[in-house]
């Protein structure tokens, strides 16, 4: 089963070009691109864990999603930028110029097909900012070509309801959220007995400088763990999970539907 999660009639390899030349309204239909990575997540979690999520969301929302809205999924790029985790053995990781190329020349193939929506759906913390410049000099170079650079996880969701405090500000790899959705998804692959608990050591005190937010410092991430988890890996359940899974998915239902209804704004 070549689409894993994804429905088959929603999978864009399954399609002859001869389904894509005779498609209607191809200017409106959405092509999805999940976008993830094979990094460390810790002793207990897979290397796979955010290309799984990326592929998840997109098959669970396009299997709620009403028929009658054309969307299709891509294979998922499983490789990312991860280069902030290669201190850890098994990390694969492109650099942004090579991720940059090969998304870039996704997308003008799909462009060529005759499609007008993208939307990169990424799963990677690590590659928020090269998939926006992706998407601004697609943009750019195709004014009539619509590309959406999103991250799965900026849709409201039971995250915030479910999770510790200290856990949503700094649990941001391998912790609670991460192991959670994973024992719902793929619970086989996940060793509890080997989860950790392990937040961030020796970020800046009563500073307007973090990690992740509005004035970031680089880092790696041996620099801030030594076993690879920032956060609470122990604390994750199945039942979180699935939670936070069926309200993600229920949000980007709505969120691919925006996309197909919406038009560039233009003066």
């Amino acid at each position: 089963m070549m689409h894993n999660f994804i429905p088959p009639e929603r999978f864009f390899p399954y399609l002859t070009w001869q389904d894509i030349q005779t498609m209607p309204d191809q200017e409106n239909v959405v092509i999805i691109q999940p976008v993830g990575s094979i990094e460390q997540h810790g002793p207990h979690l897979p290397l796979i864990v955010d290309s799984v999520i990326a592929t998840y969301i997109t098959g669970q929302a396009l299997a709620k999603l009403d028929p009658k809205i054309p969307a299709y999924a891509l294979p998922t790029q499983y490789y990312g930028k991860s280069n902030e985790h290669w201190h850890f053995p098994g990390t694969i990781t492109l650099t942004a110029q090579t991720l940059m190329a090969v998304l870039i020349e996704m997308a003008e193939s799909i462009y060529r097909a005759g499609f007008r929506k993208l939307v990169f759906l990424n799963a990677h913390g690590g590659q928020p900012q090269v998939i926006e410049i992706v998407a601004r000099d697609l943009h750019q170079k195709y004014q009539d070509f619509l590309v959406f650079p999103f991250f799965a996880w900026r849709v409201p969701n039971a995250s915030g309801e479910l999770l510790s405090l200290k856990e949503v500000e700094l649990g941001i790899h391998a912790g609670d959220a991460e192991t959670s959705v994973m024992l719902s998804m793929l619970p086989d692959v996940v060793r509890m007995e080997r989860a950790v608990t392990e937040y961030p050591q020796g970020l800046p005190e009563d500073s307007m400088l973090s990690m992740e937010g509005r004035l970031p410092f680089a880092w790696l991430t041996r620099e801030l763990t030594r076993s690879g988890v920032l956060g609470d890996g122990k604390a994750g359940t199945k039942e979180k999970g699935d939670r936070i899974l069926e309200s993600v998915t229920d949000s980007w239902v709505q969120v691919i539907k925006d996309v197909y209804k919406f038009r560039q704004p233009s003066l």
